[in-house]
C-alpha cells in the first residue's frame, strides 16, 4: 500500500512543473529517436547492399559439383535432373531455383574479337534472381528452345553489332569437345556493373547444354530465399536431400568473403559510432537531470526539514525519474517507429552522381532503413540503462544535502 501512494506521489510530483517535465521526457525521447534513426540507417543499408549484391547475381546459396568451387571449369559440372529442382522448391523458405552454366567463349563478328562470359539461363526461372527479361534496352527476349542470345550493350559497342546480327562464339566443351556455334543477336541488355555490362552473353539453358555437350548438366543452382535469416535451416534441408550426391552447398558468406568483410567492418564502425552518440546522448540527458535537480534544491531541503526520511525521499525521486524515462522511451518508440516505417517503405533516392556511382557497383542507389523488432528493443534498453543509471545523481544529492543551506536557494 505504502509502495502504491509513493508512486501516486511521484507521478503527482511529474506534473507540479510539467514544463521542467516535459523537457526532461523529450531529452529522452529525442535520444531514443535519434538512436533508432542513426541504427535503422546503418542496419538498413548494410542489409540492402547485402540484399542487392546476393539478389543481382549469387542468390543466398548455390549447389555445385564438390570440385567446382575450387576449379571452376566446365569438366566439374554437376548432374541434376527436374525432379531435383522441385524438391528444392518444395523447401517453404525457398523464393527462386536457378539452374545456369557458367564459362567462357572468344565472340566474333568480322574482324573483332573478344572473350566473353557465357551464361547458359532458363529463361523462366531466371527471372527470380537476375530478371534479364528486363535488363532488354533493345529487341526481345527469348524462349526455352530458342538458338538465339541477348549481348551486354558494352559487349555490343565493342564488336559493333546490334539486332539481327549474327555473332561466332568459339570455346571448349566438355572434356575437351570442341564448342562452335553461329548465334542470332535477338537483343540487347544492360547490367549497372561495368565489368558485367562489357563482357556477358545470356543463351537458353537448352541451347547452352548443347553448346558445350552438357546433356543434364549445369555449372551450379543458384537458390534466392525470402530472407537471409533462413540460410542455416535451409542449407541442412538441402543437404538432406543432396545426401546421396557428389554436391556442395554454400551461403553468399563463403561465396563472397570481400563482402563478408565489408559488413564486419560496417558494423564495427556502427558500434563505434553508436557509442559515440551514446556518449553525447547520456551528457546531454545529464544536464536536464542536472537542470531538474537544481530547480528543485529548496524544495528538497524544505521537505527534509519537516520530517521526511532521506530515503523516502530518495525513492520517490527515483520514481519520478523511471517513470519520466518510461514515457520518454515510449514517446521516443512511437516517432521512431513512424518516421522509420514511412523511409521503410519509401527509401531516400540518391543524387544523380551518387546513382551512378552505387549502380556501378549493381547496388540500388537508395537509402534504406531497417524495420528489425529487435533494433527498436535495444535501443530503448540502452537509452531506459542510461536514464537509471544517470538517476542516481539526484539520489547522490540528496544523500549529501544539508537542509538549512538548500533552504537559502533562490
Amino acid at each position: 500500500m505504502m509502495n502504491f501512494e509513493f508512486i501516486k506521489l511521484a507521478w503527482r510530483n511529474i506534473w507540479r512543473n510539467k514544463r521542467r517535465s516535459i523537457i526532461t521526457m523529450s531529452s529522452v525521447a529525442f535520444a531514443v529517436l535519434l538512436s533508432c534513426l542513426m541504427m535503422s540507417v546503418q542496419y538498413g543499408t548494410l542489409d540492402h547492399m547485402v540484399d542487392n549484391v546476393v539478389k543481382f547475381y549469387s542468390g543466398h546459396i548455390q549447389i555445385h559439383d564438390q570440385n567446382y568451387w575450387d576449379d571452376k571449369v566446365i569438366d566439374n559440372s554437376m548432374a541434376y535432373d527436374p525432379l531435383y529442382l522441385d524438391s528444392l522448391e518444395a523447401i517453404p523458405e525457398v523464393h527462386a531455383v536457378v539452374p545456369r552454366i557458367e564459362s567462357f567463349a572468344l565472340s566474333a563478328f568480322e574482324t573483332k574479337t573478344k572473350g566473353a562470359m557465357i551464361l547458359g539461363i532458363d529463361p523462366e526461372r531466371e527471372s527470380g534472381i537476375i530478371n534479364v527479361k528486363a535488363k532488354i534496352k533493345k529487341g526481345t527476349y527469348f524462349g526455352d528452345d530458342d538458338k538465339s542470345v541477348l549481348v551486354s550493350t558494352g559487349l555490343a559497342n565493342y564488336l559493333g553489332v546490334t539486332v539481327g546480327d549474327s555473332l561466332v562464339l568459339i570455346s571448349q566443351g566438355f572434356h575437351g569437345a570442341s564448342a562452335i556455334g553461329l548465334y542470332p543477336i535477338c537483343g540487347l541488355i544492360s547490367f549497372p556493373n561495368p565489368e558485367q555490362n562489357n563482357q556477358t552473353i545470356c543463351m537458353p539453358l537448352k541451347e547452352a547444354q548443347w553448346f558445350y555437350g552438357l546433356e543434364h548438366k549445369v555449372s551450379s543452382i543458384a537458390l534466392l530465399l525470402d530472407s537471409q535469416d533462413d540460410i542455416p535451416e535451409v542449407l541442412a534441408k538441402i543437404n538432406s536431400i543432396s545426401s546421396k550426391m557428389p554436391v556442395k552447398s554454400m551461403d553468399w558468406q563463403g561465396m563472397i568473403p570481400d563482402l563478408v568483410q565489408t559488413v564486419k567492418l560496417k558494423h564495427s564502425s556502427s558500434r563505434i559510432m553508436i557509442m559515440v552518440l551514446y556518449i553525447v546522448i547520456g551528457f546531454g540527458m545529464f544536464g536536464t537531470f542536472l537542470m531538474m535537480t537544481a530547480e528543485r534544491t529548496r524544495e528538497f531541503g524544505i521537505t527534509i526539514a519537516i520530517g521526511m526520511k532521506r530515503s523516502l525521499l530518495q525513492w520517490t525521486v527515483f520514481l519520478e525519474i523511471l517513470m519520466m524515462s518510461f514515457l520518454g522511451v515510449l514517446a521516443g518508440m512511437v516517432m521512431s517507429l513512424s518516421i522509420i516505417s514511412y523511409f521503410y517503405y519509401f527509401p531516400i533516392q540518391l543524387s544523380t552522381t551518387m546513382k551512378e556511382m552505387y549502380e556501378g557497383y549493381g547496388i540500388e542507389a537508395v537509402i534504406q532503413f531497417a524495420m528489425s523488432p529487435q533494433l527498436f528493443a535495444w535501443q530503448a534498453w540502452a537509452i531506459f540503462i542510461i536514464s537509471f543509471v544517470l538517476s542516481f545523481y539526484p539520489i547522490l544529492v540528496l544523500r549529501k544535502l544539508i537542509p538549512v543551506n538548500a533552504m537559502r536557494t533562490l
